[in-house]
């Protein structure tokens, strides 16, 4: 049961974070729904750092836990996997105005301590 929520917490990171990538800059961006300008630039960067922030991570934990289980069942893993959706979640607090990325990173730290419960 343990391993299947570490990959739920991985597999929802990368899910999620690919979604906001999707629906925040490439779908915007396509449409043309921004006008051209320095707000426009920080709002695609900060939308495009913070999604494929979470993609990235989300696949090395992925690759993390179907290669070697063992290294992320060990507590420093779990508090690094713990301090990021805390990071995530501040950034998401701080920056951004919707509430999606608030959602995305308190379900994320939910599942991470959810499988440190389950270890």
């Amino acid at each position: 049961m343990h391993k299947y929520i570490v990959y739920a917490a991985f597999g929802w990171l990368t899910l999620s974070g690919t979604m906001q990538f999707v629906v925040d800059v490439l779908s915007q961006s396509l449409r043309g729904k921004r006008a051209p300008g320095p707000e426009t630039s920080l709002y695609y960067g900060l939308n495009s750092a913070y999604a494929l922030g979470q993609v990235s991570f989300g696949l090395l934990g992925l690759f993390l836990a179907w290669k070697a289980i063992q290294v992320v069942d060990s507590t420093p893993v779990m508090f690094l996997a713990l301090a990021a959706g805390i990071a995530w979640l501040a950034v998401a607090i701080l920056f951004m105005e919707y509430r999606e990325p608030k959602i995305i990173g308190v379900v994320f730290c939910l599942i991470v301590v959810a499988a440190f419960a389950t270890r």
